[in-house]
């Protein structure tokens, strides 16, 4: 199928601060796909759309794509690279391939996991101990950077890639919570090759069409500790 197709066969449900549905915007943004439906959903008021789409877990995102639904950020990622033409985010080859999921799911089991900890754990000594593997999952990512991409600018290589796209879909609330806590998360004298890559992946035209505004998003997190 062509960049670009889609229209009325592909829908997007999501909810607009969610990390995990901005990775998919950031896909079908990448990729060249701009037809397509979204779908807001309202986590208080589910719709029987996304019910009836993702019975087992009954969160967002899902992608509907000629009726039938497909679940998960990550797994919807692989499915548009597979389904539609553009710009390819996984690489060609099977050793490549693997690295890239190996990194991926690194991000998924790893940082966001203890992003989790550093903001929603009930006590300061948790949150403390979350920000501390929060700074060390970054500092990996770092050296990752280097390793994966050979000194390419991204994780994809000259082009942003998978791994690019789902740790990308996290920058908005790293940067979000950087201004709520007055911190540096990708620090870029401890994590020049991050910080590097962090800028120069939120300044592509693709990314900046679909990143939510971060005082949008600070005042939304604010308003959940509250």
């Amino acid at each position: 199928m062509a960049a670009g197709a889609g229209g009325d066969d592909l829908k997007l449900l999501g909810m607009w601060a969610s990390p995990a549905v901005l990775r998919v915007r950031l896909a079908l943004s990448i990729k060249g796909i701009s037809s397509y439906e979204y779908q807001e959903e309202d986590f208080d008021n589910k719709s029987e759309l996304l019910l009836r789409s993702n019975p087992v877990h009954k969160m967002v995102p899902v992608l509907i794509h000629a009726g039938k639904p497909v679940c998960e950020s990550t797994v919807i990622i692989q499915y548009l690279d597979e389904a539609f033409a553009g710009d390819a985010l996984l690489p060609a080859g099977p050793h490549e391939r693997a690295v890239a999921r190996f990194w991926a799911a690194f991000v998924d089991d790893t940082l966001l996991k203890a992003m989790y900890q550093a903001s929603w754990s009930k006590t300061e000594e948790e949150k403390a101990e979350g920000r501390k593997k929060v700074a060390a999952a970054m500092k990996t990512l770092d050296g990752a950077l280097s390793d994966v991409a050979g000194g390419k600018p991204f994780f994809g290589g000259n082009a942003p890639g998978y791994v690019d796209t789902v740790l990308g879909g996290l920058l908005a609330w790293v940067r979000s919570v950087d201004v709520i806590n007055g911190v540096k998360t990708i620090d870029p004298e401890t994590m020049p090759l991050l910080a590097a890559w962090a800028d120069r992946f939120g300044a592509l035209d693709a990314v900046e069409a679909v990143m939510p505004d971060v005082d949008r998003l600070v005042e939304f997190s604010l308003s959940l500790t509250t």
